[in-house]
């Protein structure tokens, strides 16, 4: 039997990963939707979410509590970084186990 995993119960990911992407994503460039005020440089190219470039990465947009109760506040314009990460894949699974979540 497969196990069903929540992402609004979880958050693992978002307190796991930098959460980088194509500088284009951020909401200064045409076309972008990420708010480039939640957004930091890495390179010329690239962003990453406040919060996820650091030893104990948590995403500015994330609230609640790990293995909780979560909420992304710019969901409906998160990068496709976070767009691509599906529940219950390797990616999942490791942040899951950092966070001590059953994987």
């Amino acid at each position: 039997m497969k196990t069903e995993f929540d992402c609004q119960q979880c958050g693992a990911c978002c307190a796991y990963f930098r959460v980088s992407f194509y500088w284009g994503e951020a909401d200064d460039a045409p076309g972008g939707t990420v708010p480039v005020a939640l957004t930091e440089s890495v390179t010329p190219l690239r962003r990453c979410m406040q919060g996820t470039n650091s030893k104990q990465p948590r995403c500015v947009a994330l609230g609640g509590q790990i293995g909780q109760q979560v909420a992304c506040g710019i969901y409906a314009h998160r990068s496709t970084t976070c767009q691509e990460l599906m529940p219950g894949d390797e990616k999942c699974l490791k942040a899951r186990r950092h966070h001590g979540l059953p994987a």
